[in-house]
């Protein structure tokens, strides 16, 4: 039987070559992310003269793991995997069993998967992963969001959530890590890993391949003690506990321990260090001053004219939302969105404003504060004159940041 950890002198034939694929495939997979740019050539010739693909037949870091070249390359590995195995079951047909081997490539699977479920529980537990909605994403249109972002909004508008998620994600990393709860960690990763998997296939979130190799990774794991697992569960007799083969002298075993410390301690001091980084960045960004928030227009005008509150107006602007230190986003009558420098000066009195990939234009407005809920520019922006007069929107007139939590329901608030 292929999953187990006992030492088998002689293996099926189908065990044999189901781990042949399986060590090929999985291998395949892991040896593929690095060296990708090295199989490039190939994967364009694939995509252009199999597939034919109209996609971009390039590497590019653009943070999908779902591209066009990603998706050729898992081809690549399962046609690599298929061939191999045939091979490889033609020229070793005479080896019994591969017990060394397999003890190592789940050694591996191990250390793979731990580091990754490490790696994103951290990023959820210190909250680097997802971000609370932002200003402009109040103002968004629920039929405008994609469905990713709708997952992002979900997962990053309560950080207890967020990092309830990771804890898992950590729990089954550092179960993984010691031989004695391996199993239960296998467990744990295969279904929380099935869950993010159907999460990315379900909101379109490109990361799909990646998640799904996890739980198949996680599962292997995880048949490996299925029988005594299983044993444990459904018979009432007591278990006769296999002794796990173990290919390397137990004199390793202290600076293999040692080695686990070390690599998980890493992880935590870089996941620290990574998430006092964005801090400091966001703290730099942060702009919690007099002008922080959203501001509705109630005057417009440009070059004279008063321009109406219509939303067919695409030059007007409907709100001016300051959430970023020096950075302001304008949004149109027609929703359309504009990013802008916004760089008051020290005396509180001129601004500059202008776009994000424009030439700077210094102090091209005048700006005044009547009260604390009100305040307006005027200027030129460009070659038009405007007058701005804006108001500030109560943000707990959102609901979403308004309704709170409640023990007590008496009817459902589902709005």
């Amino acid at each position: 039987m292929l999953f187990t950890q006992e030492h088998k002198p002689h293996w099926k034939l189908s065990s044999r070559i189901l781990f042949r694929f399986i060590f090929l495939f999985l291998g395949g997979f892991i040896i593929m992310m690095p060296a990708r740019y090295l199989f490039s050539p190939l994967l364009v010739w694939i995509g252009e003269n199999i597939f034919e693909s109209t996609g971009r037949l390039q590497l590019e870091s653009t943070g999908s793991g779902d591209d066009t070249m990603a998706w050729l390359s898992l081809f690549l590995q399962l046609i690599l995997a298929i061939l191999g195995t045939v091979i490889w079951s033609v020229i070793d047909r005479k080896r019994l069993s591969y017990n060394n081997l397999y003890y190592w490539f789940r050694t591996f699977l191990r250390a793979f998967v731990s580091f990754f479920m490490l790696l994103y529980g951290f990023a959820k537990v210190f909250l680097i992963q997802f971000n609370e909605p932002s200003l402009l994403d109040l103002l968004q249109p629920f039929g405008e969001m994609s469905p990713m972002g709708l997952a992002w909004a979900y997962m990053g508008f309560s950080p207890a959530f967020g990092i309830f998620t990771g804890l898992l994600e950590l729990i089954a990393g550092i179960l993984l890590i010691s031989k004695r709860t391996q199993t239960l960690g296998a467990f744990m990763v295969v279904g929380v890993m099935t869950h993010v998997a159907v999460m990315n296939l379900c909101f379109d979130i490109p990361v799909k391949i990646f998640s799904i190799h996890l739980a198949l990774m996680g599962l292997v794991l995880f048949l490996s003690d299925s029988k005594r697992l299983l044993f444990a569960f459904f018979k009432k007799s007591d278990i006769k506990i296999p002794e796990d083969y173990r290919p390397i002298s137990p004199e390793y075993d202290r600076v293999i321990s040692l080695l686990k410390i070390v690599g998980v301690t890493l992880l935590i001091l870089g996941a620290i260090g990574l998430r006092f980084l964005i801090y400091v960045e966001q703290s730099k960004d942060d702009t919690r001053d007099e002008f922080y928030g959203i501001w509705e227009v109630e005057h417009f005008i440009k070059n004279g004219d008063t321009i109406a509150p219509l939303l067919t107006e695409n030059e007007r602007w409907r709100y001016v939302i300051m959430q970023s230190r020096d950075r302001a986003t304008m949004k149109t009558m027609n929703d359309s969105i504009t990013a802008y420098h916004f760089k008051v000066d020290s005396t509180r009195t001129k601004v500059s404003i202008y776009k994000r990939n424009e030439t700077e234009q210094i102090e091209n407005f005048k700006i005044q504060k009547t009260d604390s809920l009100h305040f307006q520019i005027i200027g030129r922006l460009d070659l038009d004159s405007l007058e701005v007069r804006l108001k500030a929107k109560n943000l707990k007139d959102f609901t979403l940041i308004n309704r709170g939590f409640h023990w007590v329901n008496e009817m459902p608030y589902n709005k």
